[in-house]
């Protein structure tokens, strides 16, 4: 039966397109699924504020009156003008195992981009670097974490099947949290904060926290504007994030490092305990039942899990190879042991960033995912 490609035009596509997505991967050990509600925002032209700068289609591949693959197309002005490109981004992209399917998808993908002048498209991307990028190509045997994407092994097959190549690649780390912080970095926590005049901001109450959520945010910008991709979030953005991710944070795993003179924000690391089993029980349903289990994780309740996900941290470029990220895991780690949380999984990293590869040379740890953004020319 032939493949016909539909593209999503009302909401009620918007949530097939979503749910496919989840359905594609029942029953697998590792997936963890979005909450959909959060997915319905991101795709939403009325409520994302990256559509300011951003195009984008969804497309959906049908096999008579069976979903079998979905795919989105973006185009991130504000990202081409920066980087000097003209590139589409492919994202939220997933499929059976059919070659059909796959080269029907992209084949709307890339026409959609070549007829708006686009000369490459590349992927996965989301709209910003805090949506899910990635492609996964090695690590098929592990949890996924709320931050990443999880992809069956025959994805990257197909891509490179369809001429897609290497863009760039990012690697996550699985560290043992240790009993003792080695003393290397007890000793440089206390003479950083000498030398620089630096304090370690900690909270007690989530509203004390917004007086710096935008400083946190900013922080970000400049400390990662010369990153792969990386497009700096707008006003708008950055009220958008603050109000989605502030009421998320656990106070235990929020650093900040201030300097003295002025209270301005120079580095900011914020973990969660790992919430990965908490989405897989809710199964993308926020209600009724799926914010119980998201609740339980957040507080740690009942021991649901021993992994701390370290989200982000990030380090004004005027303090970076200063010793302030040796600080910064001194924080995580020390708050984790009081959770009892035995080990530490890491957010991307760019497979060229050493210097933050080298933060886990003093501990016990294994490089155990790798993924990928493809690209190809149009």
């Amino acid at each position: 039966m032939s493949v016909t490609i539909k593209k999503v035009t009302t909401k009620d596509d918007l949530r097939k397109f979503i749910q496919f997505g989840i359905d594609l991967y029942e029953g697998n050990d590792y997936y963890v699924p979005p909450l959909i509600y959060d997915e319905m925002a991101t795709l939403n032209m009325s409520k994302n504020p990256a559509f300011e700068h951003c195009d984008a289609a969804y497309f959906l591949a049908y096999r008579g009156e069976e979903i079998v693959g979905r795919i989105g197309v973006i185009i991130n002005h504000k990202a081409n003008e920066i980087w000097k490109q003209k590139n589409a981004r492919f994202s939220f992209v997933d499929f059976i195992d059919d070659a059909k399917v796959t080269d029907a998808l992209f084949a709307t993908a890339e026409s959609w981009a070549r007829s708006r002048g686009m000369e490459k498209i590349h992927g996965p991307l989301g709209f910003t670097d805090l949506d899910h990028e990635g492609m996964l190509i090695e690590g098929f045997d592990r949890m996924s974490t709320m931050n990443t994407i999880y992809n069956y092994p025959y994805y990257p097959v197909h891509m490179e099947r369809m001429g897609y190549v290497k863009d760039q690649d990012w690697l996550e780390f699985l560290i043992q949290i240790p009993d003792e912080i080695p003393e290397r970095y007890t000793r440089m926590f206390d003479v950083v904060k000498r030398r620089f005049g630096l304090t370690v901001k900690r909270f007690e109450r989530k509203k004390d926290v917004f007086p710096y959520a935008r400083d946190i945010f900013l922080l970000f910008n400049k400390a990662y504007k010369d990153l792969f991709g990386y497009v700096e979030l707008s006003e708008k953005q950055i009220d958008y994030y603050v109000d989605m991710y502030i009421p998320l944070l656990r106070l235990e795993f929020l650093s900040l490092i201030l300097r003295q003179q002025d209270n301005k924000v120079v580095g900011v690391g914020i973990g969660l305990p790992s919430m990965s089993e908490a989405l897989r029980k809710a199964k993308g349903k926020f209600l009724p039942t799926g914010w119980i289990h998201l609740y339980k994780a957040l507080k740690g309740i009942g021991n649901t899990t021993h992994v701390l996900d370290l989200m982000m941290i990030a380090i004004d470029p005027e303090y970076q190879g200063k010793g302030l990220n040796a600080l910064m895991v001194s924080e995580f780690f020390n708050s984790a042991k009081k959770f009892n949380l035995t080990e530490a999984e890491t957010n991307l990293e760019l497979e060229t960033n050493n210097k933050v590869h080298a933060l886990w040379g003093d501990f016990e740890y294994e490089q155990h995912k790798r993924r990928r953004a493809f690209i190809k020319d149009l």
